[in-house]
């Protein structure tokens, strides 16, 4: 048996093939996950759940919407009985800071990064407190761990991503349903938009290990936190930097 068969896994930000949520939606369906990935409207996210195979579904989600939320959980309850694993993996990158960031630009990033979790944890909450198990993955990153040379709007959503998931995984932990974030360093991901080969290579050089980061290597990390491997972790920001913020 796989290290999650038989669960049943929502990934929001699944829609781009490169990106790090159809990674992990990849990673938990070779290991025996029904997953559903979703994403907004304007990405591809039928193809990916295609090329993926018979146990992956795609649905539009806005992820800043309570009442999407209710629509799409709604769904997948209806279709597969439970939600055992949710990935809250979309999010949005603003490079400004403090002085450069205007009110509607700051806002934006919050109600992408921040709010879309507080409404995709409180979406499957009781649900999972109901199966008396569930877990919990919020995507943060190393910019919720340190404060110098980060974009300020993305670093505040960020750190509150951390404050978050602590405080879910504190409320949650009596029902058996656990809660942790992965804080990814610099990913070879959508994200990252069309740097040149020299930007990319001095954004490695930067770096103690000397590379980036894959999307698989962050999908690794899900899969042991979906998994019943991580069944004593919750309340943790896991970096996956290689030694970035060591």
């Amino acid at each position: 048996m796989g290290m999650v068969e038989g669960k049943v896994a929502l990934i929001t930000g699944a829609g781009q093939a490169k990106g790090q949520g159809a990674a992990a939606a990849r990673a938990l369906a070779r290991e025996g996950a029904t997953v559903i990935l979703t994403d907004k409207p304007g990405v591809d996210g039928a193809s990916v759940a295609k090329d993926i195979g018979k146990d992956a579904t795609f649905l539009y989600l806005d992820a800043t919407s309570e009442q999407s939320w209710t629509d799409v959980v709604s769904t997948v309850q209806a279709r597969f009985g439970r939600i055992d694993v949710l990935f809250n993996n979309a999010g949005m990158w603003l490079m400004k800071g403090l002085l450069e960031t205007a009110l509607d630009e700051y806002q934006s990033v919050i109600l992408v990064n921040q709010t879309s979790v507080f409404l995709g944890m409180k979406a499957v909450a009781g649900i999972m407190k109901a199966q008396g198990r569930g877990s919990i993955i919020n995507n943060c990153s190393t910019s919720g761990l340190i404060g110098r040379g980060q974009p300020f709007a993305y670093a505040a959503s960020k750190w509150a991503i951390r404050g978050m998931t602590r405080a879910a995984a504190a409320e949650l932990a009596p029902f058996n349903v656990r809660v942790n974030s992965i804080c990814p360093g610099i990913i070879q991901s959508p994200m990252l938009g069309n740097p040149s080969e020299e930007r990319l290579q001095a954004m490695a050089a930067s770096l103690p290990g000397g590379r980036l980061g894959q999307p698989d290597e962050t999908a690794a990390v899900v899969l042991f936190l979906a998994s019943d491997a991580s069944s004593y972790v919750s309340g943790a920001d896991i970096p996956v930097d290689a030694a970035r913020t060591a």
